[in-house]
């Protein structure tokens, strides 16, 4: 009697081991996104990407799995809930002199720790089935890792472009095995169920989002703190409010996120009291005290200028005291100056330069 699992037997073994890993969700899909193709094309086409030059790279490997990863015959989808147990972070929103960072990024960095859940996923399966074809992803490379979670049944990419769960919300990271297993597949999630709700278009401080599922990156407080290198835009400053670090502005309002669930990991609770912390107080970190307390977190990718930066037009944005205003001029002189041009923007902002 032969100890190989049918293939129906197998998946099942395969979302109990996902499970026993900490994802809370699985599904296989086809290497092939459909009409996300084309939207993406027309995105691109639109400059909607801004810097983000690597959206336009790669060919067709981002939209095409089987030429990324040669052999492809199904995509291995999973979810890993991230929110905070105590997800308090929209008062910080209230409270200017505070600094608001993204509610997935309090903790420790997501890839290395997904990434290595998805590889233990890979050598589980191995040992269930002999040696085969696979690759894993999480953030790491061209994939459309939204795209094919619809595909496998995971959930469906709402207004704000974000990958909706009925049962979960918006707050989960995605991961990725490419592989050359023909498992059999999930049911497509293409249909939407946003319905007449456009609370995340009309609550986004900048006004980032075209229309429906299509948002112009350039001016998304996301790109802007994060994925842009240069100077912030002049006009989007007093927008971005205590933000410095990410937005959750369209995922707070999002009703289906009162189905989100906390986190049960380790790694995803806030770390050096970031989700209270002043901006103040951030804003005196040196360089070695950037690293330090940025160390395994998705906040130090930007660097302690673009730190600063970002920082100063929180400053700007704060209610005017004797504090905030120490706390810019002891900045005046900084060695750069992206960090002192933002200085003087939010001085300005407080009188105590010309504007």
């Amino acid at each position: 009697m032969s100890d190989i699992p049918t293939p129906e037997q197998l998946v099942s073994q395969i979302r109990s081991l996902a499970t026993e890993l900490g994802f809370q969700q699985l599904g296989i899909s086809q290497p092939d996104i459909g009409q996300h193709e084309r939207w993406l094309q027309a995105w691109l086409a639109a400059g909607y990407h801004g810097d983000m030059e690597w959206m336009a790279s790669h060919g067709s490997k981002r939209t095409r799995p089987a030429e990324l990863v040669p052999g492809t015959q199904r995509v291995i989808s999973v979810r890993m809930d991230y929110l905070p147990a105590e997800p308090a972070m929209a008062k910080r929103l209230g409270q200017p002199e505070r600094a608001y960072i993204s509610r997935y990024a309090l903790g420790r960095d997501y890839h290395k720790l997904m990434r290595r859940r998805l590889q233990h996923l890979a050598e589980r399966i191995q040992a269930l089935v002999g040696p085969f074809g696979y690759r894993a992803f999480v953030d790491s490379a061209p994939v459309m890792e939204r795209a094919l979670a619809t595909r496998a049944g995971l959930g469906w990419i709402g207004k704000n472009t974000m990958l909706i769960n009925r049962q979960a919300g918006s707050y989960f990271f995605l991961g990725e095995l490419y592989t050359d297993l023909p498992l059999p597949l999930d049911s497509s999630y293409e249909q939407e169920h946003c319905g007449r709700c456009q609370a995340c278009l009309d609550k986004c401080p900048t006004q980032a989002f075209v229309g429906p599922h299509v948002l112009d990156a350039r001016r998304c407080i996301s790109y802007l703190t994060i994925e842009l290198k240069g100077s912030i835009p002049l006009e989007l400053r007093p927008m971005m409010g205590n933000r410095v670090f990410g937005c959750d502005d369209c995922q707070l309002v999002c009703p289906w996120n009162r189905f989100a669930k906390p986190s049960a990991e380790d790694d995803f609770k806030p770390r050096h009291q970031l989700d209270q912390a002043e901006l103040v107080s951030l804003f005196r970190w040196d360089e070695e005290t950037f690293l330090r307390n940025t160390e395994g977190s998705p906040i130090r990718r930007i660097g302690h200028e673009r730190w600063l930066r970002n920082l100063a037009v929180g400053l700007g944005n704060a209610t005017s005291s004797i504090p905030v205003i120490e706390a810019l001029k002891s900045r005046a002189d900084h060695p750069s100056e992206l960090v002192r041009e933002h200085v003087r923007w939010a001085l300005a902002r407080h009188g105590e330069l010309p504007a």
